[in-house]
């Protein structure tokens, strides 16, 4: 039955009991697993709950020994016209900035001249100063900081051209991902965070995935537990396309009215009397909370709602970013997305730009 066994986390369970309507506590200490159940708790032996609780970790060990990548985004390297896709392109001498020399190519097909900088045309900084400049930042490092080491580079951009390609890319790169689907689980996990935008407090609530960390959806609200959150819910069902079987969040009553009215009951389940501490925690939300602290520290505030750094620090936590806790995966890969190559942020960058790219050469918009 749906929902039977819900796993709260690496070391906690909920079992349905079979005789009544109730769930069981099944958690793993230094002793062994240990239940709630009356059977348990007074014979002191091994109940079914636990083994159930065993046998699902064994079969969920085997369905991620088995799980492919669905998605592979690898590193463009196919040189093409940009204006009529023709693979029958000749170099034709080079074009020169104060960055460096860049190649130039003509198209024996239709004629057309260009330089192959896919995602970075008419950039003066190279592609790899602008990923560079992204990976600093997105790591921790603020803006003026971030330009200091670009400037040990040999490239002189103020701090407020950084911030114009974090804007940039960031919705390039957003637009591409949110258009690819990952392998969603069951169980997922909602917070809200406090900030402060332009020194007025703000929430920001997020849905994660249980399994693979993957940050499903955000949202910015004024409040904390009187808002309406109805939209991250909307948001996660159509990106992850799934209804999961269990939410897991903390005791406010908005969470609890948009699962309502978002989810079937009879489909999903909500836990909500989640704890900073005690055996029912919401630790992994915590963490990723503990990411989004950290760099909002180091800018001192946000300055704007609609800021491009929020939707950013998505990206890094999903694509970018390894996690211990994954094996050193990224949410992305656990959830069967994998982006290829050294450098992440060029990789989405570039398969961004073909992708917008060939979608106006189907609406019938073209480079000139």
């Amino acid at each position: 039955m749906l929902g039977e066994i819900v796993r709260l986390d690496h070391d906690l369970y909920s079992v349905k009991s079979q005789s009544r309507d109730e769930y069981y506590q099944v958690i793993k200490t230094e002793s062994g697993w240990r239940c709630s159940c009356p059977d348990h708790v007074w014979r002191d032996q091994k109940c079914k709950h636990i083994f159930a609780v065993e046998i699902s970790g064994k079969l969920r060990l085997e369905v991620a020994k088995g799980q492919a990548i669905r998605k592979v985004i690898s590193p463009i390297g196919k040189l093409v016209c940009p204006k009529c896709n023709s693979e029958n392109v000749v170099k034709h001498g080079l074009t020169h900035n104060k960055y460096g020399d860049l190649q130039r190519y003509s198209c024996k097909v239709c004629g057309k001249r260009f330089s192959f900088n896919l995602g970075f045309e008419k950039l003066h900084a190279s592609p790899q100063a602008v990923t560079q400049a992204l990976q600093l930042y997105f790591s921790g490092e603020s803006l003026r900081n971030t330009q200091n080491f670009l400037k040990l580079q040999g490239v002189n951009v103020g701090y407020s051209t950084i911030y114009r390609w974090i804007d940039k890319y960031v919705n390039l790169m957003k637009g591409y991902v949110e258009n690819i689907r990952f392998i969603a689980s069951p169980t997922w996990r909602t917070d809200e965070l406090y900030f402060k935008v332009k020194g007025d407090m703000k929430y920001l609530f997020s849905m994660m995935d249980d399994q693979t960390r993957f940050w499903i959806a955000q949202q910015v609200a004024d409040h904390k537990g009187t808002s309406d959150v109805r939209q991250l819910f909307k948001e996660a069902k159509q990106y992850s396309g799934i209804i999961p079987e269990t939410i897991i969040s903390d005791g406010a009553h908005n969470f609890h009215t948009a699962y309502m009215r978002e989810f079937p009951a009879d489909m999903t389940r909500h836990i909500s009397e989640i704890a900073l501490d005690g055996e029912r925690h919401n630790n992994k939300m915590e963490r990723m909370n503990g990411e989004i602290r950290d760099r909002e520290k180091t800018m001192r505030g946000i300055k704007t709602e609609d800021t491009p750094i929020l939707p950013g620090l998505q990206l890094y936590h999903n694509f970018v970013r390894p996690h211990e806790a994954l094996e050193g995966k990224t949410p992305s890969e656990a959830a069967g997305i994998k982006v290829e190559g050294e450098n992440k942020f060029l990789t989405l960058i570039q398969n961004a730009a073909m992708s917008k790219l060939e979608t106006g050469r189907k609406s019938g918009i073209v480079s000139k």
